[in-house]
């Protein structure tokens, strides 16, 4: 059983400044109030990468005020969902919640052209697990 009767999802990758962001930003976007969405790092950059602010902007997510975070273990207790993008062992792991790896390639570097395909590839898999959370809790 979820910890809430509201389902939560811990996004994390390295520098929780681009694809976590952005999944962070799909969920709050396409769920609504309906899920609880956190993010963090293992090692947090100091801003969120401005590609990815930008390649958001333009399919009507903002997400430019959001800062990185720093990946605490208290962060994954507190999720039902804990998705990681590339931070590897940095992962606390606890029984009881549900562990999800997406390898995406790391928008870190790139520009807004490159960071379009990552973006699509983060907005399909983040409605799929709105699909997901919603049949499992019977929305």
């Amino acid at each position: 059983m979820p910890s809430s009767p509201l389902a939560s999802v811990l996004f994390v990758c390295v520098h929780n400044a681009g694809r976590s962001q952005m999944a962070a930003g799909f969920l709050s976007h396409l769920a609504g109030d309906r899920i609880e969405v956190r993010s963090a790092g293992s090692v947090p950059a100091d801003q969120v990468n401005p590609a990815a602010v930008e390649a958001m902007r333009e399919v009507g997510v903002d997400i430019a005020g959001r800062r990185p975070r720093v990946l605490t273990t208290e962060a994954v207790q507190a999720s039902d969902y804990v998705i990681t993008m590339g931070c590897g062992d940095a992962c606390p792991v606890f029984p009881g919640k549900k562990y999800l790896d997406w390898a995406l390639e790391d928008p870190a570097g790139k520009g807004v052209e490159a960071v379009r395909p990552i973006r699509d590839e983060i907005r399909e898999r983040v409605e799929a697990l709105v699909a997901d959370i919603d049949a499992e809790r019977g929305a």
